[in-house]
This record gives C-alpha cells, sequence and structure tokens, in this order.
C-alpha cells in the first residue's frame, strides 16, 4: 500500500470498473481575476491512487501524482506536516514537481494545535518555519493553517500570546476554530491586528463565519454534498473575494476523487468568468 506523501494512508481501494472512466479535459490551473489577484484551488491532498480514473489516468504512476495534479489545480494543502516535518529532499522534490505559479499551503504541527494547545510554541514554530523555509524562499508559499482542537474553547490571552510569537516569523497564517466560543468581536478583532485570517470552514456540522480578517482569505470546503449550481455560486464568491487579496480554498482529501473533481469545477468556473 502505497503511503500518501501528505500525511494519509489510502485505506479503500476502488472496486473494479468495467468502463473506466477518463479525467475531464485539463484546465489551466493559473486564474486571477480582473484586479490581477489570483484564486487559488485544490484539495488537503494529492497522493491517493484511488482517484484513478476519475481524476488520474491509469498510466500516470504515483511518482507523477503531483506533477499531474499540479496541471489540474493550482494550490494543495499539505496535511503531512501535522505529524511530520519534511525534510529538505522532499521539499525540493514537490517544488521540482510543480510550476512556478503553483502554491503550497501547510498545516502546523499537532505539537503546536493539539499538544501544547497554542501554549509555550516558539520552539516548535520555529522549528517548522525552518522546515517549510525552502518553500518561502521559492515563493512557492501559500499559508499556514492553524486547525484547532474542537474541544478547545476562546482563550484570547492565549490566541494574542501566541501570535506576538508567530509573528516574528513572517508566515502568513489562517485559524480554523472548531469550537463556536471562539467566533466572536473579540476573537476577529485580534486576528485583524495580527494579519491571521479567519479560515471559514464549513462541514456538515459547524459553519464558520464568513468574515475577513487578513489580506487574505481561506476557505476549507468539507460538505458531504455539493450541487453544480452551489459549486458555481461559491467559485463567484471566490472570484469577488479576490478583489480584497488573495484567496485559497481547499475541498476535502477522501479516497474518492470527488473533492479534486469539485475543486476542478470551481477552477474551471473561474476560469470561464475571465475568458
Amino acid at each position: 500500500m502505497a503511503q500518501d506523501v501528505v500525511g494519509s494512508i489510502p485505506t479503500i481501494r476502488p472496486k473494479n470498473a468495467s468502463q473506466p472512466q477518463q479525467p475531464a479535459a485539463l484546465v489551466n490551473p493559473k486564474v486571477e481575476q480582473s484586479s490581477g489577484i489570483p484564486v487559488y484551488v485544490g484539495c488537503s491532498g494529492w497522493a491517493y491512487p484511488t482517484w484513478k480514473p476519475k481524476f488520474y489516468p491509469p498510466q500516470v504512476s504515483s511518482k507523477k501524482f503531483l506533477e499531474f495534479y499540479s496541471t489540474r489545480l493550482n494550490t494543495v494543502e499539505v496535511n503531512y506536516t501535522f505529524r511530520s516535518l519534511p525534510t529538505p529532499a522532499i521539499i525540493d522534490a514537490w517544488l521540482a514537481q510543480t510550476g512556478p505559479a503553483f502554491r503550497f499551503s501547510f498545516k502546523a504541527p499537532q505539537r503546536i494545535t493539539h499538544i501544547k494547545r497554542l501554549k509555550d510554541c516558539s520552539e516548535a514554530l520555529s522549528e517548522f518555519a525552518e522546515a517549510i523555509r525552502p518553500v518561502i524562499r521559492a515563493k512557492r508559499i501559500g499559508l499556514v493553517l492553524f486547525q484547532l482542537p474542537p474541544n478547545m474553547k476562546a482563550d484570547h490571552n492565549r490566541l494574542t500570546a501566541f501570535l506576538r510569537d508567530a509573528k516574528k516569523l513572517k508566515l502568513r497564517m489562517a485559524f480554523e476554530f472548531r469550537h463556536p466560543s471562539w467566533f466572536d468581536a473579540a476573537t476577529y478583532r485580534i486576528l485583524e491586528r495580527n494579519k491571521a485570517a479567519l479560515c471559514v470552514a464549513e462541514s456538515d456540522d459547524l459553519e464558520t463565519p464568513d468574515i475577513t480578517t487578513a489580506p487574505f482569505t481561506c476557505y476549507r470546503l468539507r460538505k458531504s454534498k455539493y450541487s453544480k449550481p452551489r459549486l458555481v455560486a461559491l467559485a463567484d464568491h471566490l472570484a469577488k473575494q479576490s478583489e480584497r487579496g488573495e484567496v485559497f480554498a481547499y475541498f476535502k482529501h477522501e479516497d474518492d476523487p470527488t473533492g479534486a473533481l469539485r475543486a476542478t469545477t470551481v477552477l474551471r468556473r473561474l476560469q470561464e468568468r475571465i475568458a
């Protein structure tokens, strides 16, 4: 079984299909609105053999997954960093397989968000920032996502202290709060003062208020169902948000390629708007 290099291991293999489906026509993954501000759309992972044949063609080897992915989508959220820090060799390989317009976002280590829970994280932050430094130097960085545990209630003092330390590293940060107590004016003010984004996350269980607190925006799209009209509306909304700054949107990574195909639909709609 091939391990997903972004932190997930597929557990379900596709059933044999009598009529293999080929991927949809490729799209140019570079999308800029009339304002000149890019919109980046992708998934939270890419190394899934089970995405064949609907997303990856049958002949594409696992070593070429990221290279092919980058011809369809223009960003990825790397979940690998939640549990492990990538080596320079891994980072170099990711950069070599993707073009200059492609962006890597990273999920902050669980040591920071789930073990230390934003407290006394200076050393862990520095180690993480150093690990992804090659991506920053290459100007290929998207953002860093700090996803907090669902049982972590609002603590504005702790968030303020954490951002005071993290700000020194000059990372573009987005915070996904999964306890409703965080959704208040005090949280938004703290984020705004530090130019950190409120990650607008939606799932079947919880939706984050769509409030802009930074010069860029971050969306995590985790609902089990998205109709075609909903995907079109999402694309139009992302285009509108790009008038304020760069936009990053990530669909859920699963064993089937549904999220990747949804992301492709949204990206194609964005391209149609500017064609």
